[in-house]
């Protein structure tokens, strides 16, 4: 006898069931844009606007722009639009993108490893004084941005840069940004490895790539074979860090998800060790897992540095190895403390041939066309044919004979570029600003510039190593977590109760040695008027309470918040 079929359960109401996005993952299979960035990325790759800047707009002038180029894909050729001269801060968080445009754009010249030929500075240079007003601000990342600059010139700017081996491509966007690297790979007496080869097959793997143009957002790199841990890498996507193998000899540490901003995060350490030939599949594979794995939901969580939250470093690093490598890195020892307590290679320092390089200090890493054309002569007729950019803002001349270093280094004097420079002049460093940039809320590059004199004023003796970094908004382009003296720009309420420009401020960060984020004492904030006085009243309670050797950092984090107020 057949079996009676069962009677079909009663019906229940139908819920309705949203499907989970999650974080916007690829690797999970959330291909779909969840947000207008993603978007207009989706809609056409970064990398097509060139011919529409070189057909179109360039010949029919600013307002020909469609607006998902002018403020999304753009960058993917290092345009951004500046700031509208005359526009306060207190409105910068209040106007609309539009309001807030300029008809003239920021242009950024990205200079991989900080590397340079004279050749290449004079044409940067001569591009400056043409169609720039003269601007050519060397940036922490070793690359040169100019403003002023008009949509009709970009294509012959892009054919001169072109012509010497340059590039703006990727300098922006949600792309692999500038590389940057040790200024003196390749030449200093005490480096551990070169980095060069690696990082120029990586350049060759990855720019230009539609492989890789379409990133969760922004993605950076860093190198360096030197001692001196010279290119900040705690705070970069990747970073390679020369090291000794005791069996295998000297390769790199590997280090991931690192960055600043608002939420700050330093790089954690997985703990492998990666052969120089190894290093561009390395890379490829962690911008890979990036492209692949990175949270493209929330453009404010889209960075590195949480997807290696959320993961570790263990899984990190098993991802990498099982999905994208194929096989197994081999473990590493940790790099050593750095060999200087400053990583800018200020100072004429003897090179491994013998010939010596210079490192000088503009201020704050404002120059101009005129000066960096004059560098260039300078460093030809003084017989170096390269010249380099720090992460400091700073710049080196390379290959100079014994006999030719003083006359070089007076000839730099006569330019205020001192090779000499105080610990004022060579520590501080500052971020665009609201001079130019549209986030900014406060003035950056004069004020910092004005510090540094007021400083050399008053305290002529101070000789200890320390860094006064300031940025215009919370951004931390300038790095304010990891200075000695941070300064966030933002309004503050001045003694006649008037809102006026100021600074939150980051006592004690470090980088190399024991890296930490600045401690922030309750409540305190300057006025851009009263920052000297500040700053010379901290500086002289550390000289007065010190221990011996201790560093301002130290100091700054056992100190009473009375003496740091």
């Amino acid at each position: 006898m057949a079996a009676t079929p069962p009677k079909p359960a009663a019906a229940t109401p139908r819920r309705k069931v949203s499907r989970h996005r999650g974080e916007g993952q690829w690797a999970a299979g959330h291909f779909t844009p969840l947000n207008g960035n993603e978007q207009t990325k989706k809609d056409d790759d970064g990398l097509n606007v060139r011919t529409r800047i070189e057909t179109i707009y360039s010949k029919r002038g600013f307002d020909s722009i469609d607006p998902g180029d002018l403020r999304g894909r753009m960058r993917w050729w290092g345009l951004y639009t500046q700031r509208r001269q005359g526009i306060d801060g207190g409105k910068t968080a209040i106007l609309e993108p539009e309001e807030l445009d300029d008809r003239y754009f920021m242009l950024r010249v990205r200079i991989d490893g900080g590397a340079l030929t004279t050749a290449q500075l004079r044409v940067i240079g001569e591009i400056s004084q043409e169609f720039a007003r003269g601007t050519a601000d060397i940036t922490d990342r070793q690359n040169v941005q100019y403003h002023w600059i008009r949509i009709e010139d970009v294509p012959e700017i892009w054919n001169r840069l072109e012509g010497v081996g340059l590039s703006t491509v990727t300098a922006c966007g949600d792309t692999p940004r500038v590389m940057i690297g040790s200024p003196v790979a390749g030449i200093a007496e005490d480096e551990i490895i070169d980095g060069t080869p690696a990082l120029e097959e990586m350049k060759r793997r990855v720019l230009n790539n539609p492989a890789y143009s379409n990133l969760p957002r922004k993605f950076k790199t860093a190198i360096s074979g030197s001692p001196v841990l010279d290119v900040v890498h705690e705070i970069n996507d990747v970073a390679f860090v020369g090291v000794e193998h005791p069996e295998h000899g000297p390769g790199f540490d590997l280090w991931v998800g690192g960055g600043l901003s608002t939420n700050p995060k330093l790089g954690v350490r997985l703990n492998a060790w990666v052969p120089i030939e190894d290093v561009p599949d390395v890379y490829e594979g962690v911008i890979s897992i990036f492209r692949d794995y990175g949270y493209r939901r929330l453009r404010n969580r889209a960075r590195l540095k949480f997807l290696v939250a959320d993961w570790g470093a263990e899984k990190f690093r098993q991802v990498l190895e099982d999905e994208y490598l194929k096989r197994k890195l081999t473990d590493g020892p940790a790099p050593a403390e750095p060999t200087s307590r400053w990583r800018d290679h200020i100072g004429v320092h003897r090179q491994k041939d013998g010939r010596y390089y210079v490192g000088f200090a503009p201020r704050v890493g404002r120059v101009d066309g005129t000066i960096l054309t004059k560098v260039a002569d300078l460093a030809e007729a003084h017989g170096s044919g390269r010249v380099r950019t720090t992460v400091e803002q700073k710049m080196i001349v390379l290959d100079v004979e014994e006999a030719r270093v003083d006359s070089l280094v007076e000839s730099l004097e006569a330019l205020d570029l001192t090779a000499r420079p105080s610990t004022f002049r060579r520590g501080t460093m500052a971020c665009t600003g609201i001079e130019f940039c549209k986030l900014a809320i406060v003035e950056t590059k004069a004020r910092g510039a004005s510090l540094i004199d007021e400083l050399e004023r008053r305290l002529p003796d101070f000789d200890e190593p320390l860094t006064i970094n300031l940025n215009g908004c919370p951004n931390a382009c300038a790095r304010i977590q990891t200075a000695d003296i941070g300064l966030k720009g933002q309004l503050v309420l001045d003694e006649h109760g008037e809102q006026v420009e100021g600074y939150q401020v980051h006592l004690g960060g470090a980088l190399g040695l024991e890296p930490g984020f600045g401690r922030k004492v309750r409540g305190l904030k300057v006025t851009a008027q009263e920052l000297p006085d500040y700053v010379e009243r901290v500086l002289k309670r550390f000289q007065a309470e010190r221990e011996d050797g201790e560093r301002f950092a130290s100091w700054a984090a056992r100190a009473s918040e009375e003496a740091l107020s």
